[in-house]
């Protein structure tokens, strides 16, 4: 995991304010479509499971008027990037991806921690990215009692 530069967290959380509200069940909100497809529900969940002939790297178009938001995932390149929510008391299950991950984290505490190739490590949410090795094996769990983790999450073809 590594941290290469600041980003505006505030100008960040400013800009997801013009975003549906999720509501209680909803865990994830893509940022990014396909060029037929601007769903926001599209390229959420397991990317087995996505409607369509779609590959993650299709889904580079974004879908909201996040003008700053939008400039991190073009000078990324990121792909298939997502808001995602990870309850109080819960976790994901261990898996892997087939490209490596940035992370923003939005919303975190002390509590939240991501488990990759079996180390645990908590990513502040203090403007900085990281790069998530997600094609080793990993979870993200939230053993916070109140606090909803917030972050930024995108596929990137890096090395």
């Amino acid at each position: 995991m590594s941290a290469d530069m600041s980003l505006d967290l505030e100008r960040i959380k400013k800009e997801l304010q013009i975003l549906p509200d999720m509501g209680p069940n909803i865990s994830q909100l893509a940022l990014q479509g396909t060029h037929d497809n601007l769903d926001p529900f599209l390229g959420v969940g397991k990317v087995r499971h996505i409607d369509g002939d779609y590959k993650e790297t299709d889904f580079v178009f974004p879908i909201f008027d996040m003008p700053y938001i939008n400039s991190i995932m073009k000078d990324f390149k990121m792909f298939r990037t997502r808001i995602m929510n990870l309850k109080p008391r819960e976790c994901y299950t261990y898996h892997f991806d087939y490209t490596k991950r940035i992370h923003i984290p939005i919303v975190t505490n002390k509590h939240c921690f991501i488990l990759e190739d079996k180390q645990a490590k908590h990513l502040p949410a203090n403007g900085n990215y990281y790069i998530v090795d997600t094609t080793k094996w990993h979870t993200a769990l939230n053993s916070s009692k109140s606090t909803i983790r917030t972050h930024i999450v995108g596929g990137i073809n890096a090395t």
